[in-house]
């Protein structure tokens, strides 16, 4: 990094659609980062997040009636804005305002026009979730904007961060209204780099000839894309959060990022000493009894457990190629008995009765019940993608092979009717985890994996990979708690052999070897803890307010 000279900002906001709403990884960057953030700003650091919980108790969220008290009192009469002001219930106990953004559908066109104009934002082909995204950024720039008079901000470093494209028009809204105040918005993944990847299509290979305006017409994401592409363009601080999608950004949205803003996690998250392995043991137990009465089979203590998890995007995640390299093991017949999970949420209607059942007695059911390889009900399971594949493969879970496959399409929130235990609270009892994406921006699950001591096995284009790869990890087998698969737009099945070759490594280690590899890991994930990278952060917001103030000097 430069030795340019940091401004501190006086006041920050952030926003996200993740923002007490953990949806996936952007929920994870904001909990996890923002215990340092409180620390270096406390109390000046309001996060902004949608009010989305009408009837029942948010649990991220606790309301007060004293934060923000006489703001609150003339944002709901006097502005009609409809909030509610409370603390955070993460690490950091920050400040958060939920809004309802729902009221402003009425003059969405308006808004719509306006951005068009002055921004050139083209909103005329949007469908699926543009418009409530966009409904809630408008919310958040009124929010902002309210905040900013009634703490009388004027004349003091103000940085407003705004997170992916459905915090865009957040982004544009403030640089016309309030443009005194500095902007960052940081594009986690490109729209149309992610639509590129999902429609099949090779992105690594063509990426040099790919026309991200042309794709996005192709591909019918051009609102999203022209939201994107455009709020990197009039921001005062464009992020990203790998090199990798930095050169997809170069290319697609015809924008270089001005400083690449890598995710860090909060080692604090991960419990030590007697309470850590108390928790690993109850995971193990709770992971093993479940597959042993779902597949109606005794699964031994020290079965290899492996898992992969994360959002259900088959190909970007690589949830395919796990799927083949756990077939591959099972043909390689290994001498330890194995149970992989797939830990993926879809579409369900609730946890399976049958399993609950089973759950409650004492004893074991020595008899598999229907479809004993997914553990909660699934909505038209002939039509997953996972399901699909399983059946396919005919991997039912048979007792003559010893690898066993579980789908658990529900999120692990602790109250899932089957496991009754937070993911981080089942992720702690697994010996492995594997996470072979094909599009991978960052890659959150393997550096939370390492971070619980759980060595993993990521890929070259994981973000993630690239940056563990440029500290010296991945290269020399398991020693360093790591393994990086080479990924091409063409390898899959390689992919598949190279990742069962090392499953299999794994399971002949001794006790001995095992402990080292997991304490590797570990120390791997403390070199990404945010007291190293929130220094990329803090010099984001220099840029920002460095660039706001030439803006205003050309303006003026």
């Amino acid at each position: 990094m430069s030795k340019t000279k940091q401004i501190t900002p006086d006041h920050l906001f952030e926003s996200s659609w993740e923002v007490c709403n953990k949806v996936g990884g952007i929920y994870t960057v904001l909990s996890t980062r923002a215990k340092t953030l409180q620390t270096l700003f406390p109390d000046r650091i309001i996060f902004i997040g949608p009010d989305l919980w009408k009837e029942s108790d948010n649990p991220d969220f606790t309301e007060s009636k004293t934060l923000l008290k006489a703001w609150k009192k003339q944002a709901i009469e006097n502005e009609d804005l409809n909030v509610r002001v409370g603390r955070w219930n993460i690490p950091g106990k920050p400040i958060v305002v939920l809004v309802d953004f729902h009221s402003y559908y009425e003059i969405k066109n308006t808004f719509y026009f306006q951005m068009w104009k002055k921004f050139g934002v083209d909103s005329i082909a949007a469908y699926g979730d543009y418009d409530e995204s966009c409904m809630f950024a408008y919310a958040v720039g009124l929010v902002i904007e309210s905040l900013y008079h009634h703490l009388r901000l004027s004349g003091k470093n103000v940085v407003a961060h705004l997170n992916e494209w459905m915090l865009g028009m957040a982004a544009l809204y403030l640089r016309d209204r309030i443009p005194a105040i500095a902007t960052v918005f940081t594009t986690h993944a490109t729209s149309i780099g992610r639509s590129i990847c999902g429609n099949n299509k090779l992105l690594y290979d063509n990426l040099l000839n790919y026309h991200g305006d042309q794709m996005a017409r192709e591909l019918n994401m051009e609102a999203k894309h022209s939201l994107e592409k455009q709020t990197a363009w009039h921001v005062d601080c464009f992020t990203t959060v790998s090199e990798l999608t930095a050169n997809e950004c170069c290319h697609l949205l015809e924008k270089c990022p001005d400083i690449v803003t890598p995710n860090g996690f909060d080692s604090h998250f991960v419990p030590s000493g007697d309470n850590y392995h108390s928790k690993r043991k109850t995971a193990r137990e709770t992971l093993i009894r479940v597959a042993s009465q779902l597949i109606g089979e005794s699964i031994p203590d020290d079965a290899l457990l492996v898992a992969i998890s994360g959002r259900y995007e088959y190909k970007n995640k690589g949830i395919d190629v796990f799927i083949e390299a756990m077939n591959h093991v099972r043909l390689a017949h290994p001498r330890k008995p194995i149970v992989a999970f797939i830990l993926v949420p879809a579409w369900i209607n609730g946890a399976r009765t049958d399993l609950q059942n089973r759950l409650r007695k004492e004893k074991l059911v020595l008899s598999p019940l229907p479809n004993p390889y997914y553990t909660h009900d699934l909505n038209f399971p002939e039509d997953d993608k996972i399901c699909r594949y399983l059946h396919y493969m005919d991997f039912t879970n048979q007792k003559a092979y010893p690898v066993k496959l579980l789908f658990v399409p529900s999120y692990l929130n602790g109250n899932d009717g089957i496991f009754n235990l937070s993911y981080y609270d089942l992720l702690i009892g697994l010996d492995l985890t594997v996470f072979p994406s094909y599009y991978e921006p960052w890659g959150y699950t393997p550096l939370e994996s390492i971070a619980f001591g759980i060595p993993t096995i990521t890929s070259n284009l994981a973000g993630f990979g690239l940056w563990a790869k440029s500290e010296g990890a991945g290269g020399n087998g398991w020693k360093q708690g790591l393994i990086i698969v080479k990924r091409t737009d063409t390898n899959y099945f390689e992919v598949a052999e190279e990742i069962k070759e090392s499953i299999i490594a794994y399971s002949g280690l001794s006790p001995e070897e095992v402990q080292s590899i997991q304490e590797a890991a570990q120390a791997l994930s403390l070199k990404a803890d945010w007291s190293y990278f929130i220094e990329y952060y803090l010099k984001a917001y220099t840029i920002a307010l460095e660039n706001k103030e030439k803006r205003i000097k050309y303006e003026n």
